[in-house]
């Protein structure tokens, strides 16, 4: 199961010297959250961000995504992938042309990822399943970092899986976000989750970033 560090938790004194820390310990995808006080009740970061981290990320032969939980997606797209963003997530439940906005995101050459929150039934994407690089489950309601993983959205999860079997898509990635720990990767591994989004479990001032990784692997039984 790959590991995504969400930077959301990350001290953003020492963003460059965290995020490196995480390369360090084996991360090889990070998470950049991206709110507007709009679509999220929060605002966060933008473009020169993930512009800034590029050359790090390129160090360590990883590769950054923007998870934009933000209205009008479309708006901002090429300015994310101008910044070297690698893969651009956008939410369901403001993209009224999702169809377009992830073939727009093809058309500049990365990859294309769909968020649902919550509440959003997983048949809202069946139409669009076969475009898609990656799907997200959001496991609590997006805004802020630190929240409880909600069980129930697991279910969304296997349902998921199941589609993506059945249809040959074994390689869209499934990602999962929000609640993610020690405690919850595991059940999140076994719904048939990839990726796991990982924002305090990592950046936690408890624990070294290498040690809270290591925990992390530890649960999944990863050497």
């Amino acid at each position: 199961m790959e590991l995504a560090p969400s930077i959301l938790t990350a001290d953003f004194t020492r963003l460059g010297e965290q995020v490196e820390a995480a390369f360090k310990a084996g991360i090889r995808w990070l998470h950049l959250d991206v709110m507007d006080g709009r679509f999220v009740p929060n605002i966060s970061v933008g473009p020169l961000v993930a512009q800034a981290l590029r050359p790090l990320a390129d160090r360590y032969g990883a590769i950054i995504e923007a998870h934009l939980m933000i209205v009008e997606p479309e708006r901002y797209l090429a300015e994310f992938a101008e910044a070297g963003c690698d893969r651009i997530t956008v939410h369901q439940e403001v993209s009224p042309h999702l169809h377009r906005t992830v073939q727009e995101i093809k058309a500049l050459g990365k990859l294309a990822g769909v968020a649902i929150n919550p509440a959003t039934p997983v048949g809202t994407l069946e139409a669009i399943l076969p475009e898609l690089d990656l799907i997200l489950v959001m496991t609590v309601n997006p805004g802020f970092g630190g929240q409880s993983l909600i069980p129930a959205c697991l279910e969304k999860v296997r349902a998921l899986r199941t589609a993506l079997d059945a249809r040959g898509l074994s390689q869209v990635a499934l990602q999962v976000d929000g609640g993610v720990n020690r405690q919850t990767i595991g059940a999140c591994r076994d719904a048939g989750a990839t990726v796991a989004v990982v924002g305090s479990a990592v950046y936690n001032p408890e624990r070294p970033v290498a040690a809270a990784v290591a925990e992390l692997r530890a649960a999944l039984g990863d050497a």
